[in-house]
Protein backbone atom coordinates (compact mmCIF):
# COMPACT_ATOMS: atom_id res chain seq x y z
CA UNK A 1 0.00 0.00 0.00
CA UNK A 2 1.72 3.59 -0.96
CA UNK A 3 2.66 5.54 1.49
CA UNK A 4 0.58 8.75 2.15
CA UNK A 5 2.05 12.02 0.96
CA UNK A 6 3.03 14.32 4.02
CA UNK A 7 2.96 18.03 3.60
CA UNK A 8 7.09 17.80 4.31
CA UNK A 9 7.68 15.24 1.19
CA UNK A 10 5.44 17.81 -1.21
CA UNK A 11 7.25 21.00 -0.07
CA UNK A 12 10.65 19.02 -0.44
CA UNK A 13 9.37 17.98 -4.05
CA UNK A 14 8.37 21.73 -4.60
CA UNK A 15 11.81 23.01 -3.42
CA UNK A 16 13.58 20.83 -5.28
CA UNK A 17 11.69 21.52 -8.67
CA UNK A 18 11.86 25.36 -7.86
CA UNK A 19 16.00 25.06 -7.97
CA UNK A 20 15.49 22.81 -10.98
CA UNK A 21 13.78 25.35 -12.67
CA UNK A 22 15.93 28.40 -11.53
CA UNK A 23 19.26 27.02 -11.36
CA UNK A 24 20.59 29.95 -12.97
CA UNK A 25 18.54 32.49 -11.18
CA UNK A 26 20.07 30.54 -8.10
CA UNK A 27 23.93 30.43 -9.23
CA UNK A 28 23.29 34.10 -10.17
CA UNK A 29 22.09 35.01 -6.63
CA UNK A 30 24.97 33.07 -5.08
CA UNK A 31 27.65 34.35 -7.05
CA UNK A 32 26.69 37.72 -6.19
CA UNK A 33 26.11 37.23 -2.11
CA UNK A 34 27.69 34.55 -1.34
CA UNK A 35 30.92 35.13 0.08
CA UNK A 36 34.22 35.01 -2.03
CA UNK A 37 36.91 31.66 -0.26
CA UNK A 38 39.81 33.45 0.88
CA UNK A 39 43.12 32.10 -0.30
CA UNK A 40 45.39 31.70 2.59
CA UNK A 41 49.07 32.09 2.21
CA UNK A 42 49.49 27.99 2.65
CA UNK A 43 47.03 27.43 -0.26
CA UNK A 44 48.90 29.99 -2.45
CA UNK A 45 52.01 28.03 -1.77
CA UNK A 46 50.23 24.54 -2.99
CA UNK A 47 49.13 25.81 -6.03
CA UNK A 48 52.49 27.55 -7.16
CA UNK A 49 55.08 25.15 -5.67
CA UNK A 50 55.08 22.96 -8.25
CA UNK A 51 54.27 25.15 -11.23
CA UNK A 52 57.69 27.45 -9.86
CA UNK A 53 58.94 24.51 -8.91
CA UNK A 54 60.37 22.43 -11.82
CA UNK A 55 60.90 25.77 -13.60
CA UNK A 56 63.64 27.05 -10.90
CA UNK A 57 64.77 23.31 -10.73
CA UNK A 58 65.36 23.67 -14.28
CA UNK A 59 67.86 27.23 -13.78
CA UNK A 60 69.34 25.20 -10.58
CA UNK A 61 70.49 22.68 -12.63
CA UNK A 62 71.73 25.13 -15.28
CA UNK A 63 73.64 27.09 -12.90
CA UNK A 64 74.84 25.63 -9.92
CA UNK A 65 76.88 22.82 -11.50
CA UNK A 66 79.09 25.34 -13.41
CA UNK A 67 79.15 27.84 -10.43
CA UNK A 68 80.63 24.51 -8.53
CA UNK A 69 83.08 23.75 -10.82
CA UNK A 70 84.29 27.51 -10.79
CA UNK A 71 84.19 27.90 -6.81
CA UNK A 72 86.02 23.99 -6.85
CA UNK A 73 88.81 25.03 -9.24
CA UNK A 74 89.55 28.23 -7.13
CA UNK A 75 89.92 26.18 -3.94
CA UNK A 76 91.71 23.19 -4.75
CA UNK A 77 93.77 24.39 -8.55
CA UNK A 78 94.55 27.99 -7.56
CA UNK A 79 94.53 27.52 -3.71
CA UNK A 80 92.45 30.86 -2.96
CA UNK A 81 89.32 31.76 -1.04
CA UNK A 82 85.97 33.14 -3.04
CA UNK A 83 85.70 36.72 -2.08
CA UNK A 84 82.77 38.23 -1.19
CA UNK A 85 80.62 34.63 -1.02
CA UNK A 86 77.99 35.60 0.34
CA UNK A 87 77.39 38.24 -2.15
CA UNK A 88 78.12 36.12 -4.94
CA UNK A 89 75.82 33.37 -3.53
CA UNK A 90 72.60 35.61 -3.52
CA UNK A 91 73.48 36.76 -7.05
CA UNK A 92 73.47 33.17 -8.49
CA UNK A 93 70.30 32.91 -6.67
CA UNK A 94 68.70 36.42 -8.31
CA UNK A 95 70.16 34.98 -11.53
CA UNK A 96 68.43 31.83 -11.32
CA UNK A 97 65.20 33.27 -10.38
CA UNK A 98 65.51 36.11 -13.28
CA UNK A 99 66.28 33.28 -15.73
CA UNK A 100 63.28 31.51 -14.27
CA UNK A 101 60.66 34.48 -15.21
CA UNK A 102 62.09 35.61 -18.48
CA UNK A 103 62.21 32.04 -20.19
CA UNK A 104 58.30 31.71 -18.80
CA UNK A 105 57.48 34.89 -20.01
CA UNK A 106 59.27 34.84 -23.41
CA UNK A 107 57.03 31.64 -23.78
CA UNK A 108 53.77 33.64 -23.04
CA UNK A 109 54.32 37.35 -23.82
CA UNK A 110 56.88 37.62 -26.58
CA UNK A 111 57.14 34.53 -28.88
CA UNK A 112 53.42 34.23 -29.30
CA UNK A 113 53.37 37.68 -30.31
CA UNK A 114 56.04 37.17 -32.87
CA UNK A 115 54.76 34.32 -34.17
CA UNK A 116 51.42 35.23 -34.87
CA UNK A 117 52.64 38.33 -36.39
CA UNK A 118 55.18 36.08 -38.49
CA UNK A 119 51.73 33.85 -39.56
CA UNK A 120 49.93 36.93 -40.49
CA UNK A 121 52.10 39.26 -42.29
CA UNK A 122 52.33 36.82 -45.52
CA UNK A 123 48.97 36.90 -46.17
CA UNK A 124 47.86 40.84 -45.55
CA UNK A 125 50.58 42.11 -46.35
CA UNK A 126 53.05 43.00 -49.69
CA UNK A 127 56.40 41.84 -49.83
CA UNK A 128 57.82 44.98 -49.38
CA UNK A 129 55.83 45.39 -45.94
CA UNK A 130 56.94 42.07 -44.69
CA UNK A 131 61.00 42.95 -45.41
CA UNK A 132 60.16 46.22 -43.99
CA UNK A 133 58.12 44.91 -40.73
CA UNK A 134 61.39 41.96 -40.45
CA UNK A 135 64.26 44.95 -40.80
CA UNK A 136 62.37 46.88 -38.07
CA UNK A 137 62.26 44.16 -35.80
CA UNK A 138 65.41 42.98 -36.18
CA UNK A 139 66.99 46.04 -35.10
CA UNK A 140 64.92 46.64 -32.37
CA UNK A 141 65.41 43.11 -31.02
CA UNK A 142 68.93 43.63 -30.99
CA UNK A 143 68.76 47.39 -29.41
CA UNK A 144 66.85 45.07 -26.91
CA UNK A 145 70.20 42.90 -26.23
CA UNK A 146 72.18 43.95 -23.34
CA UNK A 147 75.12 44.31 -26.26
CA UNK A 148 76.88 47.65 -25.30
CA UNK A 149 77.38 46.51 -21.79
CA UNK A 150 79.62 43.39 -22.80
CA UNK A 151 81.13 45.52 -25.52
CA UNK A 152 82.25 48.41 -22.87
CA UNK A 153 83.67 45.20 -20.89
CA UNK A 154 85.13 43.46 -23.47
CA UNK A 155 86.76 46.73 -24.41
CA UNK A 156 88.52 47.54 -21.22
CA UNK A 157 91.47 46.17 -21.78
CA UNK A 158 92.37 47.85 -25.27
CA UNK A 159 95.49 50.04 -25.12
CA UNK A 160 95.03 52.99 -26.79
CA UNK A 161 98.51 53.48 -27.96
CA UNK A 162 98.55 49.71 -29.28
CA UNK A 163 94.96 49.84 -30.69
CA UNK A 164 93.99 52.93 -31.34
CA UNK A 165 90.88 52.64 -33.82
CA UNK A 166 89.78 49.67 -31.32
CA UNK A 167 89.49 52.77 -28.48
CA UNK A 168 88.29 55.22 -30.87
CA UNK A 169 85.18 53.13 -31.61
CA UNK A 170 84.41 51.87 -28.38
CA UNK A 171 84.85 55.88 -27.01
CA UNK A 172 84.09 57.90 -29.21
CA UNK A 173 81.58 56.38 -31.29
CA UNK A 174 79.91 53.35 -29.16
CA UNK A 175 76.47 54.58 -30.37
CA UNK A 176 78.09 54.05 -34.08
CA UNK A 177 79.00 50.12 -33.06
CA UNK A 178 75.05 49.71 -32.05
CA UNK A 179 73.47 51.15 -34.58
CA UNK A 180 75.71 49.31 -37.39
CA UNK A 181 75.04 45.83 -35.55
CA UNK A 182 71.45 46.79 -35.03
CA UNK A 183 71.18 47.42 -38.57
CA UNK A 184 73.03 44.03 -39.80
CA UNK A 185 70.63 42.20 -37.64
CA UNK A 186 67.72 43.54 -39.43
CA UNK A 187 69.31 42.66 -43.04
CA UNK A 188 69.87 39.72 -41.77
CA UNK A 189 66.23 39.26 -40.69
CA UNK A 190 64.86 40.83 -43.97
CA UNK A 191 67.20 38.50 -46.04
CA UNK A 192 66.07 35.22 -43.62
CA UNK A 193 62.01 36.23 -44.70
CA UNK A 194 63.34 36.36 -48.04
CA UNK A 195 64.52 32.88 -48.17
CA UNK A 196 61.78 31.36 -46.29
CA UNK A 197 59.04 32.98 -48.80
CA UNK A 198 61.09 32.20 -51.97
CA UNK A 199 62.17 28.96 -50.45
CA UNK A 200 66.31 30.05 -51.04
CA UNK A 201 69.05 27.70 -50.11
CA UNK A 202 71.10 28.65 -46.74
CA UNK A 203 73.96 26.60 -48.06
CA UNK A 204 75.10 29.12 -50.66
CA UNK A 205 74.18 32.35 -48.45
CA UNK A 206 76.11 31.32 -46.12
CA UNK A 207 79.49 30.92 -48.45
CA UNK A 208 77.78 34.26 -49.80
CA UNK A 209 78.21 36.13 -46.67
CA UNK A 210 80.87 34.00 -44.83
CA UNK A 211 83.85 34.32 -48.02
CA UNK A 212 83.28 38.00 -48.04
CA UNK A 213 83.65 38.41 -44.23
CA UNK A 214 86.41 36.17 -44.53
CA UNK A 215 88.31 37.76 -46.68
CA UNK A 216 87.86 40.95 -45.55
CA UNK A 217 89.69 39.47 -42.24
CA UNK A 218 92.45 38.40 -44.00
CA UNK A 219 92.77 41.88 -45.64
CA UNK A 220 92.36 43.38 -41.97
CA UNK A 221 94.62 41.07 -40.64
CA UNK A 222 97.57 42.32 -42.58
CA UNK A 223 97.75 45.94 -41.16
CA UNK A 224 98.14 46.39 -37.62
CA UNK A 225 96.26 49.61 -37.91
CA UNK A 226 92.97 48.10 -39.19
CA UNK A 227 93.65 44.29 -37.03
CA UNK A 228 92.19 45.09 -33.48
CA UNK A 229 89.06 45.25 -35.03
CA UNK A 230 88.39 41.86 -36.44
CA UNK A 231 88.09 40.76 -32.44
CA UNK A 232 85.34 43.45 -32.29
CA UNK A 233 83.35 42.02 -34.97
CA UNK A 234 83.60 38.75 -34.58
CA UNK A 235 82.23 39.07 -30.94
CA UNK A 236 79.30 41.02 -32.13
CA UNK A 237 78.18 38.28 -34.11
CA UNK A 238 77.89 36.04 -30.68
CA UNK A 239 77.06 39.15 -28.03
CA UNK A 240 73.67 40.10 -30.05
CA UNK A 241 72.37 36.43 -31.08
CA UNK A 242 71.46 36.30 -26.95
CA UNK A 243 67.96 35.84 -24.97
CA UNK A 244 65.97 38.51 -26.70
CA UNK A 245 67.07 38.31 -30.40
CA UNK A 246 66.75 34.94 -30.83
CA UNK A 247 63.52 33.85 -29.92
CA UNK A 248 62.10 37.01 -31.51
CA UNK A 249 63.54 36.42 -34.93
CA UNK A 250 62.96 32.40 -34.85
CA UNK A 251 59.30 33.22 -33.72
CA UNK A 252 58.85 35.34 -36.85
CA UNK A 253 60.61 33.37 -39.31
CA UNK A 254 58.43 29.85 -38.28
CA UNK A 255 55.56 32.02 -38.54
CA UNK A 256 56.62 33.61 -41.96
CA UNK A 257 58.05 29.64 -42.94
CA UNK A 258 55.28 28.12 -41.61
CA UNK A 259 52.15 30.92 -43.59
CA UNK A 260 54.64 30.71 -47.06
CA UNK A 261 54.56 26.58 -47.26
CA UNK A 262 58.10 26.66 -48.60
CA UNK A 263 60.33 24.59 -46.51
CA UNK A 264 61.79 21.37 -48.01
CA UNK A 265 62.44 19.08 -44.97
CA UNK A 266 61.84 19.68 -41.04
CA UNK A 267 64.95 21.68 -40.33
CA UNK A 268 64.43 24.11 -42.82
CA UNK A 269 62.71 26.47 -40.26
CA UNK A 270 66.22 26.90 -38.60
CA UNK A 271 69.00 29.74 -40.22
CA UNK A 272 67.77 33.03 -39.19
CA UNK A 273 69.99 33.15 -36.05
CA UNK A 274 72.88 32.15 -38.32
CA UNK A 275 72.49 34.95 -40.75
CA UNK A 276 72.13 37.06 -37.84
CA UNK A 277 75.39 36.00 -36.66
CA UNK A 278 77.01 36.38 -39.53
CA UNK A 279 76.29 39.75 -40.77
CA UNK A 280 77.63 41.99 -37.72
CA UNK A 281 81.13 40.72 -38.22
CA UNK A 282 81.01 42.28 -42.12
CA UNK A 283 79.16 45.18 -41.01
CA UNK A 284 81.62 46.27 -38.21
CA UNK A 285 84.97 45.61 -40.41
CA UNK A 286 83.21 47.42 -43.16
CA UNK A 287 82.56 50.37 -40.44
CA UNK A 288 86.15 50.12 -39.37
CA UNK A 289 87.28 50.56 -42.85
CA UNK A 290 85.35 53.57 -43.13
CA UNK A 291 86.60 55.08 -39.58
CA UNK A 292 90.22 54.13 -40.58
CA UNK A 293 90.16 56.86 -43.13
CA UNK A 294 88.86 59.45 -40.41
CA UNK A 295 92.62 59.44 -39.51
CA UNK A 296 92.69 58.78 -36.13
CA UNK A 297 95.63 59.93 -34.66
CA UNK A 298 97.89 57.17 -31.84
CA UNK A 299 97.24 58.01 -28.33
CA UNK A 300 95.35 61.18 -29.11
CA UNK A 301 91.39 61.32 -28.61
CA UNK A 302 91.01 58.07 -26.75
CA UNK A 303 90.79 57.94 -23.07
CA UNK A 304 91.00 54.09 -21.94
CA UNK A 305 88.16 52.37 -21.76
CA UNK A 306 86.59 52.26 -17.72
CA UNK A 307 85.51 48.91 -16.86
CA UNK A 308 81.86 48.41 -16.65
CA UNK A 309 80.48 49.30 -13.37
CA UNK A 310 78.14 47.50 -11.44
CA UNK A 311 74.61 46.75 -12.02
CA UNK A 312 72.79 48.62 -9.28
CA UNK A 313 68.27 47.66 -8.55
CA UNK A 314 67.39 50.93 -9.83
CA UNK A 315 69.59 50.47 -13.22
CA UNK A 316 68.61 46.76 -14.08
CA UNK A 317 65.09 47.28 -13.67
CA UNK A 318 65.46 51.12 -16.11
CA UNK A 319 67.51 48.44 -18.47
CA UNK A 320 64.93 45.91 -18.69
CA UNK A 321 62.15 48.29 -19.22
CA UNK A 322 64.27 49.86 -21.92
CA UNK A 323 64.47 46.55 -23.50
CA UNK A 324 61.26 45.05 -23.12
CA UNK A 325 58.61 48.16 -23.39
CA UNK A 326 59.97 49.22 -26.86
CA UNK A 327 59.76 46.32 -28.65
CA UNK A 328 56.37 45.19 -27.03
CA UNK A 329 55.19 48.32 -28.47
CA UNK A 330 56.69 47.83 -31.59
CA UNK A 331 54.84 44.40 -31.93
CA UNK A 332 51.62 46.16 -30.89
CA UNK A 333 51.64 48.57 -33.07
CA UNK A 334 52.17 46.13 -36.03
CA UNK A 335 49.54 43.90 -35.81
CA UNK A 336 46.89 46.49 -34.12
CA UNK A 337 47.58 49.16 -36.75
CA UNK A 338 49.43 47.39 -39.65
CA UNK A 339 47.39 44.28 -39.18
CA UNK A 340 44.45 45.56 -38.23
CA UNK A 341 44.20 41.62 -36.08
CA UNK A 342 42.28 41.75 -32.24
CA UNK A 343 44.97 40.73 -30.10
CA UNK A 344 43.97 37.28 -28.78
CA UNK A 345 44.54 35.68 -25.01
CA UNK A 346 46.13 39.71 -24.11
CA UNK A 347 45.77 39.09 -20.88
CA UNK A 348 48.18 36.42 -21.43
CA UNK A 349 50.49 38.20 -23.58
CA UNK A 350 50.41 41.37 -20.63
CA UNK A 351 51.69 38.35 -18.00
CA UNK A 352 54.19 37.22 -20.20
CA UNK A 353 55.44 40.61 -20.87
CA UNK A 354 55.46 41.40 -17.37
CA UNK A 355 57.62 38.25 -16.17
CA UNK A 356 60.02 39.34 -19.19
CA UNK A 357 60.61 42.64 -17.34
CA UNK A 358 61.10 41.09 -14.38
CA UNK A 359 63.12 37.98 -15.18
CA UNK A 360 65.48 40.85 -17.08
CA UNK A 361 65.69 43.02 -14.81
CA UNK A 362 66.76 40.43 -11.93
CA UNK A 363 68.67 38.72 -14.14
CA UNK A 364 70.75 41.60 -14.92
CA UNK A 365 70.99 42.92 -11.08
CA UNK A 366 72.19 38.93 -10.05
CA UNK A 367 74.73 39.02 -13.26
CA UNK A 368 76.41 41.94 -12.02
CA UNK A 369 76.90 40.53 -8.34
CA UNK A 370 77.15 36.51 -9.40
CA UNK A 371 78.40 34.79 -12.07
CA UNK A 372 80.31 37.80 -13.57
CA UNK A 373 82.70 38.31 -10.22
CA UNK A 374 82.78 34.70 -9.66
CA UNK A 375 83.91 34.21 -13.29
CA UNK A 376 86.20 37.77 -12.99
CA UNK A 377 87.86 36.23 -10.01
CA UNK A 378 88.80 32.83 -11.50
CA UNK A 379 90.27 34.53 -14.16
CA UNK A 380 92.42 36.98 -12.35
CA UNK A 381 93.89 34.07 -10.44
CA UNK A 382 94.05 31.33 -13.32
CA UNK A 383 97.04 33.16 -14.62
CA UNK A 384 99.09 32.60 -11.21
CA UNK A 385 99.15 28.49 -12.30
CA UNK A 386 101.60 29.44 -14.61
CA UNK A 387 102.32 33.12 -14.99
CA UNK A 388 104.77 35.24 -12.48
CA UNK A 389 103.04 37.90 -11.52
CA UNK A 390 105.21 38.86 -8.73
CA UNK A 391 104.24 36.33 -6.20
CA UNK A 392 105.46 33.51 -7.99
CA UNK A 393 103.97 30.85 -10.04
CA UNK A 394 101.95 27.36 -8.80
CA UNK A 395 102.90 25.76 -10.82
CA UNK A 396 105.95 25.08 -13.43
CA UNK A 397 105.12 26.79 -16.57
CA UNK A 398 104.16 24.57 -18.97
CA UNK A 399 101.73 22.11 -16.43
CA UNK A 400 100.11 24.79 -15.23
CA UNK A 401 99.33 26.40 -18.50
CA UNK A 402 98.15 22.76 -19.52
CA UNK A 403 95.69 23.05 -16.30
CA UNK A 404 94.33 26.42 -17.74
CA UNK A 405 93.57 25.71 -20.99
CA UNK A 406 92.01 22.27 -19.52
CA UNK A 407 89.58 24.67 -17.33
CA UNK A 408 88.90 26.81 -20.59
CA UNK A 409 88.02 23.46 -22.09
CA UNK A 410 85.55 22.40 -19.14
CA UNK A 411 84.02 25.74 -18.37
CA UNK A 412 82.76 26.02 -21.54
CA UNK A 413 81.82 22.42 -22.24
CA UNK A 414 80.10 23.03 -19.13
CA UNK A 415 78.67 26.69 -19.67
CA UNK A 416 76.91 25.18 -22.78
CA UNK A 417 75.42 22.09 -21.05
CA UNK A 418 73.67 25.01 -18.72
CA UNK A 419 72.02 26.64 -21.67
CA UNK A 420 68.34 26.33 -21.07
CA UNK A 421 68.14 27.10 -24.95
CA UNK A 422 70.56 24.40 -25.54
CA UNK A 423 67.83 21.40 -24.30
CA UNK A 424 64.96 22.60 -25.98
CA UNK A 425 66.83 22.53 -29.55
CA UNK A 426 67.97 19.26 -29.02
CA UNK A 427 64.49 17.99 -28.24
CA UNK A 428 63.23 19.80 -30.93
CA UNK A 429 65.67 18.37 -33.32
CA UNK A 430 65.57 14.87 -32.03
CA UNK A 431 61.88 14.90 -33.48
CA UNK A 432 62.47 16.48 -36.49
CA UNK A 433 64.89 13.87 -37.33
CA UNK A 434 62.64 10.80 -36.13
CA UNK A 435 65.77 10.24 -34.01
CA UNK A 436 67.86 10.06 -36.26
CA UNK A 437 70.25 13.24 -34.57
CA UNK A 438 69.57 12.12 -30.82
CA UNK A 439 69.11 14.77 -28.33
CA UNK A 440 72.36 14.32 -26.53
CA UNK A 441 74.52 13.65 -29.46
CA UNK A 442 73.24 16.98 -30.24
CA UNK A 443 74.03 18.78 -26.68
CA UNK A 444 77.27 17.17 -26.29
CA UNK A 445 78.77 17.89 -30.10
CA UNK A 446 77.98 21.08 -29.10
CA UNK A 447 79.68 21.46 -25.82
CA UNK A 448 82.60 20.07 -27.01
CA UNK A 449 82.87 22.40 -30.25
CA UNK A 450 82.08 25.42 -26.94
CA UNK A 451 84.94 23.77 -25.08
CA UNK A 452 87.44 23.89 -27.78
CA UNK A 453 86.74 27.26 -28.83
CA UNK A 454 86.81 28.96 -25.35
CA UNK A 455 90.74 27.23 -25.27
CA UNK A 456 91.65 28.31 -28.05
CA UNK A 457 90.38 31.91 -27.23
CA UNK A 458 92.29 31.35 -23.83
CA UNK A 459 95.84 30.20 -26.45
CA UNK A 460 94.54 34.26 -28.18
CA UNK A 461 94.49 35.96 -25.25
CA UNK A 462 97.77 34.07 -23.69
CA UNK A 463 100.18 34.13 -26.45
CA UNK A 464 98.40 37.22 -27.90
CA UNK A 465 97.95 34.90 -31.75
CA UNK A 466 96.51 37.72 -33.96
CA UNK A 467 92.48 36.30 -33.98
CA UNK A 468 92.76 35.68 -37.98
CA UNK A 469 95.49 33.02 -37.39
CA UNK A 470 92.72 31.11 -35.63
CA UNK A 471 89.44 32.19 -37.05
CA UNK A 472 90.44 31.82 -41.23
CA UNK A 473 91.48 28.16 -40.27
CA UNK A 474 88.30 27.22 -38.39
CA UNK A 475 85.67 29.07 -40.84
CA UNK A 476 87.92 27.67 -43.32
CA UNK A 477 87.18 23.76 -42.01
CA UNK A 478 83.54 24.42 -41.56
CA UNK A 479 82.83 25.87 -45.03
CA UNK A 480 84.33 22.59 -46.08
CA UNK A 481 82.12 20.68 -44.02
CA UNK A 482 79.18 22.99 -44.88
CA UNK A 483 79.46 21.94 -48.53
CA UNK A 484 79.53 17.98 -48.20
CA UNK A 485 76.70 18.23 -45.52
CA UNK A 486 73.09 17.98 -46.10
CA UNK A 487 71.22 21.47 -46.45
CA UNK A 488 68.81 20.44 -42.81
CA UNK A 489 72.25 19.65 -40.78
CA UNK A 490 73.76 23.17 -42.38
CA UNK A 491 70.90 24.92 -41.11
CA UNK A 492 71.22 23.39 -37.53
CA UNK A 493 74.65 23.19 -37.05
CA UNK A 494 75.44 27.10 -38.16
CA UNK A 495 72.51 28.18 -35.71
CA UNK A 496 74.29 26.19 -33.12
CA UNK A 497 76.63 28.78 -33.04
CA UNK A 498 73.74 31.69 -32.03
CA UNK A 499 71.87 29.48 -29.94
CA UNK A 500 75.08 28.41 -27.52
CA UNK A 501 75.87 32.09 -26.75
CA UNK A 502 73.36 32.56 -24.03
CA UNK A 503 72.72 34.15 -21.01
CA UNK A 504 74.92 31.34 -19.21
CA UNK A 505 77.93 30.98 -21.65
CA UNK A 506 78.53 34.65 -22.32
CA UNK A 507 79.21 36.53 -19.39
CA UNK A 508 81.14 33.28 -17.53
CA UNK A 509 83.19 33.28 -20.29
CA UNK A 510 83.67 36.71 -21.19
CA UNK A 511 84.05 37.85 -17.20
CA UNK A 512 87.08 34.53 -17.12
CA UNK A 513 88.76 36.16 -20.39
CA UNK A 514 88.82 39.76 -18.98
CA UNK A 515 90.36 38.62 -15.67
CA UNK A 516 92.58 36.22 -17.73
CA UNK A 517 93.63 39.26 -20.04
CA UNK A 518 94.35 41.87 -17.26
CA UNK A 519 96.60 39.80 -15.92
CA UNK A 520 99.18 38.52 -18.62
CA UNK A 521 98.30 42.64 -19.79
CA UNK A 522 97.35 41.50 -23.16
CA UNK A 523 96.51 43.91 -25.62
CA UNK A 524 92.72 43.81 -26.08
CA UNK A 525 90.15 41.38 -24.34
CA UNK A 526 88.37 40.55 -28.24
CA UNK A 527 88.15 36.83 -29.88
CA UNK A 528 87.16 34.25 -27.15
CA UNK A 529 83.69 34.23 -28.13
CA UNK A 530 84.44 34.12 -31.63
CA UNK A 531 86.30 30.83 -31.12
CA UNK A 532 83.52 29.89 -28.74
CA UNK A 533 81.08 30.53 -31.57
CA UNK A 534 82.71 28.53 -34.40
CA UNK A 535 83.66 25.69 -32.73
CA UNK A 536 80.05 24.40 -32.53
CA UNK A 537 79.95 24.75 -36.22
CA UNK A 538 82.73 22.03 -36.89
CA UNK A 539 81.40 20.10 -33.99
CA UNK A 540 78.06 19.37 -35.53
CA UNK A 541 78.70 19.50 -38.87
CA UNK A 542 81.19 16.40 -38.43
CA UNK A 543 78.61 14.77 -36.23
CA UNK A 544 76.01 15.48 -39.14
CA UNK A 545 78.64 13.57 -41.79
CA UNK A 546 78.46 10.73 -39.98
CA UNK A 547 75.20 10.53 -39.50
CA UNK A 548 74.48 10.43 -42.83
CA UNK A 549 77.34 7.89 -43.48
CA UNK A 550 75.69 5.63 -41.12
CA UNK A 551 72.35 6.49 -42.80
CA UNK A 552 73.99 5.59 -46.23
CA UNK A 553 75.66 2.09 -44.51
CA UNK A 554 72.14 1.36 -43.59
CA UNK A 555 70.23 1.91 -46.61
CA UNK A 556 73.35 0.01 -48.69
CA UNK A 557 72.93 -2.86 -46.20
CA UNK A 558 69.22 -3.05 -46.53
CA UNK A 559 69.16 -2.55 -50.17
CA UNK A 560 71.45 -5.73 -50.23
CA UNK A 561 69.52 -8.20 -47.86
CA UNK A 562 66.10 -7.27 -49.32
Amino acid sequence: MPRKLRYGDYLGQVRVRHITLSYNQVTDFDAQHRPRPRLRPRDAYRLLAPYLSVRFLDQFRAVIPVATFLVAFQWFALQSQVAGAGGIALGLVVVMVGLMLFMEGLKHGLMPFSENIGHLMPARSSLGSVLLVAFILGVAATFAEPAIGALRAAGSLTDPEQAPLLAYLLISHPETVVYTVAGSVGLAVLVSMLRFMRGWNLKWLLLAVAIPALLLTAYMAMDPYLRPIIGLAWDCGAITTGPVTVPVVLALGIGVSAASGKENNALDGFGIVTLASLFPPLAVMLLGLYMSTTGVPVGQGVIPVAAAADTGLIDGVVAALRAIIPLTLLLWLVQHFWLREKIEHGHIILYGIVLCVLGMAAFNIGLSEGLSPLGAQVGDQLSSAFHDGGDGALYSYWPGLALALLFAAILGFGATLAEPALNALGVTVQNLTDGALRKNTLIYSVAVGVGLGTMLGVVKIVFEVPLAWLLLPAYGIALVLTLFAREEYVCLAWDSAGVTTGPVTVPLVLAMGLGLGRAVDAQEGFGILAMASVGPIITVLTVSLWVQIREWFYRFDFGRTA
